[in-house]
């Protein structure tokens, strides 16, 4: 059974959009306006004012459970010593 003809051009034509798109790919943006930076300035200014405040609350979280934790654990660690003393 032959090939139809078709499949002998596919690998060519693939090829040939690769390069293509490679092309394309390898064009230059223009560089930003300067309205366009105070932008990017001032959503970065947000960005990281967001990230501060959701890092301090999440060291808040933490350090409730560190401290809910110390004191089950104290707790625990003061109900194993009596029963260790009555036996």
């Amino acid at each position: 059974m032959k090939a139809p003809n078709i499949w002998k051009w596919v690998p060519t034509v693939m090829v040939c959009s690769v390069l293509g798109l490679a092309g394309l790919a390898s064009a230059k943006l223009p560089a930003p306006t300067d309205e366009a930076k105070a932008k990017a300035a001032e959503a970065k200014t947000k960005a990281d004012e967001a990230a501060k405040k959701d890092s301090e609350i999440l060291a808040k979280s933490q350090d409730r459970v560190a401290d809910r934790y110390k004191k089950q654990n104290k707790t625990a660690a003061a109900n194993t010593k009596v029963a260790d003393k009555k036996k």
